[in-house]
């Protein structure tokens, strides 16, 4: 008799009844978001530095192998989400076998990234080699990354529980990326410590030889052991948070009418996708200001050691920033139930401009500048905790208008991830290549000072320019969620009845 009546919207929280997430559930779910994190810092602090400065490889090829291996993720992100929307249940769940296959093959990619055969490959030969494990590693955590972040949908509960679970998982992976930005601080001591004296040492051995030949570069063997050291580290908690959360998540059923409704193809599914003008608003303003907060992030290192001769104090800045962001996580979730996301996500962004101005005009006070990180880490909280809220309410919206359509979850998650890691892509090949035009050069002990003002605009300028772009995007986003709750509530009453 079901057959005879229309298909009604009927999303998969809605199965589990007033009863909500329970809070073991939430913070399980919230480990699970660790392994992504952990990897994207270190990644994002370190293999730049490791590439150039220990690898000592020229900076076309670092700019190379770090744009090709976030373009790679513009394939395997979309048809990912689709190949999971497409998967079968099984009797642990639909999204669960992923995770568990990912996670093994993910952790020995990420640790082949840090490996350096060094002596047996000549340099064409080492830019395949780092250039294979980056797209290797990028595809295997497509694989984990947008079936985890699909599993919010499933986890049970309303938008509130849901809204609720995404700011656990936000606070644990704040807190995963301080434990990370502490080890990697460490990894950056050691590269400070060794690369200062081998610097002296070869400023040494030139004055006595009185010698004409070009500059040296400093060979850095205990940086490439604190490297593959603390990959090593990041490995075995990608393992341990990945058993957390297939021992504690239990992936939900999916609604009782889904097999009324139909799976569009692909194209016709990312066609739908692109032309939903919440989902437009949302990801322009996110991939936007994701691309203005790591065009700072991925120069911070260098910035600190080179533009504000502040290397030494790097560990204690990066604390700071990611600190006040750890403490801004649960406040903006609280500021949020009171004035609304779109409201939040605004003052919170706009925090960031004047913080790096200030950073920029001052850059070697080190109060000045550790002021302003904790500044910025109330910003960068934001970015963190707000678009990852608002997805599901253009989920929601979108299985309201398309009320047909079925299993499209995954692939809005893979696409909005897919425009994350394209913006760090971004943010890291063009650094490099400006780096490259600018006169940086690997392994060297000084830099001119045009790689210095490279430097200064990278940070502040170019990431001001690219935020204000984003926040045209968030003032136009249609979306009141308080509305769409409401309408929510009167279709799941039509279903009960």
């Amino acid at each position: 008799m079901d057959n005879l009546h229309p298909p009604v919207f009927s999303p998969p929280w809605f199965s589990q009844g007033s009863g909500g997430i329970p809070l073991a559930r939430k913070l399980c779910y919230a480990v699970g978001g660790v392994p992504y994190q952990i990897t994207a810092i270190s990644i994002g602090i370190s293999l730049q530095i490791f590439l150039l400065d220990v690898v000592q490889m020229q900076a076309s090829y670092v700019s190379m192998i770090l744009f090709v291996s976030r373009a790679w993720d513009a394939v395997t992100d979309p048809l990912v989400g689709y190949l999971v929307s497409r998967s079968k249940r099984t009797p642990i769940g639909k999204l669960t076998p992923w995770l568990l296959l990912s996670t093994p093959l993910g952790v020995l990619s990420y640790l082949l990234l840090w490996f350096e055969p060094q002596g047996l490959m000549s340099e064409p030969l080492s830019v395949l080699w780092f250039l294979t494990a980056a797209c290797l590693f990028e595809t295997l955590m497509s694989c984990y990354n947008v079936p985890y972040l699909s599993l919010n949908m499933f986890l049970g509960g309303d938008q509130r529980d849901r809204d609720s679970a995404t700011a656990y998982r936000m606070s644990v992976e704040m807190v995963a990326m301080l434990l990370a930005s502490v080890i990697q601080g460490q990894v950056v001591a050691v590269y400070n410590t060794e690369k200062q004296e081998a610097c002296q040492q070869l400023g040494q051995a030139h004055d006595t030889s009185q010698s004409t030949s070009p500059p040296q570069t400093a060979s850095l063997q205990e940086t490439q052991k604190a490297f593959l050291t603390s990959s090593l580290v990041m490995g075995a908690l990608f393992f341990l948070c990945s058993l957390v959360l297939f021992l504690g998540v239990k992936e939900q059923q999916a609604p009782l009418c889904s097999d009324d409704k139909v799976r569009p193809p692909y194209l016709t599914s990312l066609k739908m996708l692109i032309c939903h003008i919440p989902y437009q608003r949302l990801v322009l303003g996110f991939v936007f200001s994701a691309l203005a907060m790591q065009m700072s992030w991925s120069n911070f290192v260098l910035f600190c050691s080179h533009a504000a001769g502040l290397g030494a104090q790097f560990q204690y800045l990066l604390l700071a920033l990611l600190g006040s962001a750890c403490i801004a996580v649960p406040l903006w979730q609280a500021v949020l139930l009171r004035i609304g996301k779109k409201a939040t996500v605004i003052i919170g962004l706009s925090l960031f401009i004047p913080a790096v101005i200030i950073v920029a005009c001052v850059p070697s006070n080190l109060p000045v500048f550790m002021t302003m990180c904790i500044l910025m880490g109330f910003s960068i909280a934001t970015v963190f905790l707000l678009p990852w809220s608002m997805l599901p309410d253009v989920v929601d919206d979108f299985a309201m208008k398309h009320p047909s359509c079925k299993d499209l979850e995954p692939l809005f998650f893979s696409c909005y991830a897919f425009c994350n890691k394209l913006a760090g892509g971004l943010s890291v090949g063009i650094s490099a290549m400006i780096l490259q035009f600018a006169g940086y050069r690997a392994g060297a002990c000084h830099h001119a000072d045009g790689v210095v003002m490279a430097l200064i605009v990278l940070f502040s300028p170019v990431p001001i320019a690219l935020l204000l772009m984003g926040l045209v995007f968030f003032c136009t986003y249609p979306i009141n969620e308080r509305q769409l709750q409401e309408q929510l509530t009167t279709v799941q009453f039509q279903v009960s009845e």
